[in-house]
């Protein structure tokens, strides 16, 4: 190629890089241009003297960037099918760049610099260290000549470690051969390394303050910065003997660096990694020269210096950097202290702690939470917890958490020093708020652990926090709530430091009686806290809730003073009435909306009454007429409480009743207690309302159309009867129980005998009342049900048209949408009588649904063996589900069809659980496919809509819903069918989990996931077996990641297995193995995910393609796949005399087999493949029959070599 040609091409690709860039440019132009560069890199034959030339020094930088990039494809795309000499010439070109080819270190660009890094990086990973034995060597050289080329050295050797170890972006054989060549030379490495550190520091230290030598200074700076970033790279993982070679040589640089402003920050991540690194005790040893003098006074003198500075972020982040090197330090002196590592308690100790401390009560609340793990390591480590030291900062850590639970610091408020740094930290004040709140709860954890080492010492604390709190007069701030005048809003300064208070002292107090004797119990002083706190009056609820919190964690005091229960109960009961205004105790028909902080107090002391008769039974017992008789007369008044008060009430009682231990006594005490619900609730109006949703419609008053829907409510105080009735049959039917032990239970009269499989049998008093109502009540799931018909919806009025629809609060729980701070305690809670509706349908139909779930548990045999229940349930609770949305079905199957089955004796399988749970898995399937049908076509027509624009559309709703609606089924259908140690707990808890829950990425189930008897008996009925097979099979391609993992690791094998011993249809296996494999299109790009479900696809190939040859045409189809490989497989697999290769390996192969239809990430869908061959191999080894090492290369690179044409 002439050099003509060159010359004019280089001119075009100059003149199109500028339209590129340039933003006058069209749109047009601009693509034109694109178009044009690009295919010059794919296709043109002369793209390295173009970029040669393109990136001579006399260029613009943006030219000299895209002549650099060119050279940076050729590497990358051409490499394997250049000519020897043509790499040759681009390799001693690319070299002389460095040499003479770019700017001095200050003027050059560092795009520049990154890209002309990038390429030597993507040569020495194609040919190093077989074909270019001596690149350390000229890059050493190279370094010799100047800052310029050693800054260039040191980003290429921290591209290279990053590339190999750090993100291992290349082949496995040559990812070995290049990191055991580092390894091997790691000690020239780091000999290098360290000499430019300290060479080109120890320059600019002396040229720094010499203003005539400022750039040669500058220029020093930033080759020690680099060399800084390139230790960091390489720290990570290198032997740590490495580290701490030559007497820890390198540890005392970088503590002295920190003391160096431009050079700090480096030194510090450097510290940080080395400090932080795991491996042998053995060999973590040495890095406690850091508790030395030295690098102690280092560090201090650091810390002092950034922060006397201000708030200045490049300082902020360096105290970032240093708190977490302290950290790090703390947890490596855990580790090693107490181990057999012979390992002292430091000399410098104290001075650790003092400093540390001194993290704890910086204003930054970012790093006083840094520092809680590390104090709570230190609380609880076996050998340090007793040392004096550590013992005398317990006080002063308390000290600190009193000033540190106060909530401020929010970045949009400047009421504390803390403001000015959360600015930095977080991006709004709800963002402050989540990471405050799990702030406290980490606080909490330590303070427990910090109180078992000194109890006392806390509860001193707290006793005199306490009393100075109920002394000081109530600031409200700036900001008068909307309660009331004179009131705290959550951001007064009174209510702050109360709840900070109520926090410290509910923390200590508990671990108080936790850990100390109980002679040894301040008794006095608790009772005489208690008495100030009973003695108390406030009309702030705010405070109020605090101070109910104190009177709780007070409490136990009781136990040994009981003459003081009366007081404790009367201010409790006080509580439970509390208003702002007294009036509205009297208003006629509807109450003015009181606020959240109103609610609060109120619910607050009905739940402090339930907490303490659950807790403490027996104390209460003596006052049980007392306390029954301060019920009675707040039920005497219907508007004086909510029904949700009135319920919690009676569910405190019932807890107590439980302690009569005489089951006639407590079936007569129960009677009385519901008396007045059954007299409601059997009569002959409230049957009519509820077993017709029309006269249902009429009787709640939704079918009203209303003039001024704030005030007007007719209809509301027959809403409140029905919910009152309902609360209070859950109530009892969840409280109400036997004595646990036998004895107490069979002296009682609550023993009945044994079942067949010798599960005791015990009768609980509330059966006979609740048994009673139970038909009302299912005939109001019937008629609740039934209200989503169309012509019944059309029947409400119109302010209720939207009266069964999701509550707002709800919608932004699904989507994720955070509340607003404030208004969560200021605001009225129902607004509108609208919203008051929706809350009313939604409750009643979790609570009915609720009875249902809690009844088995509670009655046991009666309800089990209710004449028909079957039959029953599925006339109501399951009635018109097609019209039930997807936000009600969902709770239905949480809290009433899991806790069923999960409770229900197996003699009870075949009459109770078979029949209601066949035709559920049936419909369910159906509802499901429909749904995730739809679903996908939406997403297919509309790729580009707008809908994806508004996190709250309605399509992003529902399909949300669709999702955790899928989770729901699946996690029931795995209740039922699979039994497994320790996937309990597990499957409760995350129902609602993000679908950004942390993935395992090894996934294999375990080996014991076998059928519940419950499974076997549902396997057995064709349908239900059918149903649920294909549920769980067709959900793995469903677009729901969470849902594809759980079904696949927990439910699909053992299903399956316990199918294979029938005659299954070829077409069925086949269809089962497409499945898994489509599921693996689909979740493929998430790891976990993937892991399953190759696991899946192997387990089922292994086993089923002895007998189904079908299976093989399946594989046959899969993209790419290579057929002599397959063929490899399958003969190996079918042949039983050969010696199995180990698991893992058939399992590799039979991944790199499928690999065609995993699906990958949309952004590597269309990028272009990197090929690395691998080079002459560096290890001798004797080799292997060809078709063996096919198999055993892990990574698939002899089948490069096999199948390459």
């Amino acid at each position: 190629m002439s050099a003509e040609q060159v010359s004019g091409l280089c001119e075009q690709l100059v003149k199109a890089v500028t339209v590129i860039m340039d933003p006058a440019s069209t749109q047009r132009y601009r693509l034109e241009a694109l178009k044009f560069c690009e295919e010059f890199k794919e296709k043109c034959p002369i793209c390295v003297p173009c970029g040669l030339k393109l990136a001579e020094k006399t260029q613009t930088a943006i030219v000299r960037h895209f002549g650099l990039q060119i050279l940076e494809h050729v590497v990358k795309y051409r490499w394997n099918n250049m000519p020897r000499l043509e790499k040759v010439y681009l390799k001693n070109n690319v070299m002389g760049l460095i040499s003479s080819g770019t700017q001095s270190i200050l003027e050059e660009e560092s795009h520049i610099k990154d890209v002309l890094s990038r390429i030597v990086v993507e040569m020495i990973k194609r040919e190093w260290p077989q074909h270019w034995p001596d690149m350390l060597k000229e890059l050493d050289t190279l370094s010799k000549q100047g800052e310029t080329q050693t800054e260039l050295v040191m980003f290429i050797l921290l591209r290279l470690a990053e590339d190999v170890v750090t993100f291992q972006t290349l082949p496995t054989q040559r990812r070995r051969d290049i990191q055991q060549t580092l390894t091997q030379n790691m000690e020239k490495i780091f000999s290098f390394l360290l000499t430019a550190l300290q060479q080109n520091v120890s320059t600019y230290r002396r040229m720094k303050t010499d203003l005539a030598q400022e750039p040669k200074a500058q220029a020093n700076c930033r080759v020690g910065i680099a060399a800084l970033n390139t230790l960091a790279g390489y720290i990570d993982w290198v032997a740590l003997s490495h580290i701490t070679a030559d007497n820890c040589k390198l540890l005392e640089m970088l503590c002295l660096l920190l003391n160096e402003p431009e050079l700090q920050v480096g030194a510090a991540e450097c510290l940080l990694i080395a400090v932080s690194r795991k491996g042998k005790l053995e060999d973590r040893k040495p890095l406690m020269v850091l508790f030395g003098d030295i690098a102690m006074h280092c560090i201090l003198s650091a810390a002092q210096t950034a922060d006397g500075e201000g708030l200045v972020e490049k300082h902020y982040v360096f105290l970032k950097r240093l708190c977490q090197v302290l950290c790090a330090l703390g947890s490596q002196l855990c580790a090693l202290l107490g181990s057999d590592c012979d390992v002292e308690t430091p000399a410098n100790f104290g001075k650790y702690l003092e400093s540390f401390l001194a993290f704890t009560t910086h204003p930054s609340q970012f790093l006083r939470s840094s520092t809680q793990i590390t104090w709570g390591a230190l609380f609880r480590h076996e050998v340090l917890s007793h040392d004096p030291l550590l013992l005398a900062v317990v006080p002063k850590y308390l000290r600190a958490s009193m000033t540190n639970l106060v909530k401020v610091g929010f970045p949009s408020k400047a009421d504390s020093p803390s403001c000015e740094y959360s600015r930095f930290d977080f991006d709004s004040d709800e963002d402050f708020n989540a990471f405050f709140n799990s702030f406290r709860a980490q606080q909490g954890e330590v303070m427990r652990m910090a109180c078992r080492l000194d109890p006392l010492t806390g509860f001193q604390m707290a006793g005199e926090w306490l009393k100075y709190q109920l002394t000081a007069p109530v600031d409200t701030g700036p900001m008068n709530s909307k309660t009331g005048e004179g009131l705290c809003s959550i951001f007064s300064p009174s209510f702050v430091q109360w709840d900070a208070m109520t926090f410290f002292s509910e923390s200590v107090i508990s671990q108080m009686f936790r850990t100390m004797d109980k002679d040894e119990i301040p008794v006095n002083d608790g009772i005489d806290l208690l008495q100030l706190v009973l003695n108390f009056e406030t009309k702030d609820p705010l405070i109020l809730s605090c101070v109910l919190t104190n009177v709780s964690a007070l409490f136990p005091f009781v136990t040994y003073r009981p003459e003081y229960l009366p007081q404790v109960l009367s201010k409790l009961f006080a509580s439970v009435t509390f208003e702002v205004v007294e009036e509205s105790k009297f208003v006629v028909s509807v109450q003015a909306p009181r606020t959240r902080a109103v609610k609060n107090v109120r619910r607050h002391a009905c739940s402090s009454i339930i907490k303490m008769c659950r807790d403490y039974p027996q104390l209460v017992l003596p006052n049980f007429e007392m306390l029954y008789n301060h019920v009675k007369q707040l039920l005497s008044n219907e508007l004086l409480l909510t029904q949700m008060e009135k319920c919690a009430l009676m569910e405190a009682l019932v807890l107590i009743s439980n302690q009569f231990k005489d089951y006639e006594r407590q079936k007569a005490f129960l009677e009385e207690l519901m008396a007045p619900v059954a007299g409601l609730w059997l009569s002959p109006e409230m049957q009519r309302v509820l077993s017709d949703p029309e006269a249902f419609i009429s009787y709640v008053g939704a079918d009203n159309k209303i003039a001024d829907p704030v005030l007007e409510d007719p209809s509301g105080l027959n809403r409140s009867r029905i919910s009152f009735c309902v609360y209070t049959i859950l109530g009892v039917v969840k409280r109400a129980r036997w004595p646990a032990a036998t004895e107490e239970a069979k002296a009682g009269g609550f023993f009945l005998g044994y079942l067949p499989s010798g599960t005791p049998m015990y009768r609980n008093p509330c059966t006979e009342q609740v048994l009673k109502l139970f038909d009302n009540l299912l005939a109001l799931i019937r008629t609740h049900n039934n209200l989503y018909m169309p012509e019944m919806v059309a029947r409400l009025g119109d302010t209720f048209a939207k009266a069964l629809d999701m509550l707002e609060v709800e919608k932004n729980a699904i989507l994720g949408l955070p509340q607003p701070l404030l208004e969560l305690y200021d605001s009225p809670v129902y607004k509108t009588v609208l919203e008051r509706m929706q809350g009313f349908f939604c409750t009643l139909y979790d609570n009915c649904f609720h009875i249902l779930g809690n009844a088995g548990p509670s009655m046991q045999q009666d309800f089990y063996t209710v004449e028909g229940l079957a039959t029953q349930l599925l006339s109501s609770a399951f009635n018109n589900l097609n019209n039930i949305p997807d936000y009600r079905l969902r709770p239905m199957l949480r809290v009433f069809v899991k806790p069923l089955v999960l409770s229900c004796p197996s003699e009870y399988y075949e009459t109770l659980v078979c029949p209601m749970l066949g035709p559920l898995f049936t419909y369910l399937h159906m509802r499901l496919s429909q749904k995730w049908q739809v679903i996908n076509q939406r997403s297919m027509l509309c790729e580009d809509d707008a809908a994806d624009d508004n996190p709250e559309s309605q399509e992003m709703l529902e399909e949300q819903l669709v999702r955790l609606l899928t989770r729901e089924v699946m996690d029931l259908a795995t209740v039922c069918c699979v039994s497994k140690k320790g996937v309990e707990q597990n499957t409760t808890a995350a129902v609602d989990g993000d679908d950004d829950e942390a993935m395992a990425t090894e996934v294999t189930p375990p080996a014991n996931a076998e059928l519940t008897e419950l499974g076997k008996c549902l396997m057995k009925q064709e349908d239900v077996c059918t149903a649920v097979l294909i549920t769980a099979y067709t959900s793995l391609s469903w677009k729901d990641t969470l849902s594809c993992q759980r079904t696949t690791t927990q439910l699909c094998w053992p299903l399956l297995k316990q199918v294979l011993p029938g005659n299954l249809l070829p077409d069925a296996v086949s269809w089962f193995f497409t499945s898994v494999l489509k599921g693996l299109q689909v979740h493929g790009q998430h790891d976990g995910c993937m892991a399953a479900l190759v696991h899946l696809a192997f387990q089922i190939y292994e086993a089923l393609r002895p007998r189904y040859a079908e299976l093989k045409a399946v594989m046959e189809q899969i993209p790419d796949i290579q057929l002599d490989s397959l063929e490899q497989f399958d003969s190996k697999l079918l042949n039983p005399t050969l010696q199995k290769v180990a698991d893992k390996r058939r399992k590799d192969h039979f991944k790199r087999l499928i690999s065609g239809c995993i699906g990958k990430p949309i952004g590597e869908q269309f990028r272009k493949e990197v090929h690395i061959r691998n080079l002459p191999s560096l290890f001798k080894k004797v080799k292997p029959s060809l078709e063996t090492d096919a198999l055993e290369n892990e990574d698939g690179e002899g089948f490069n070599v096999l199948f390459e044409p």
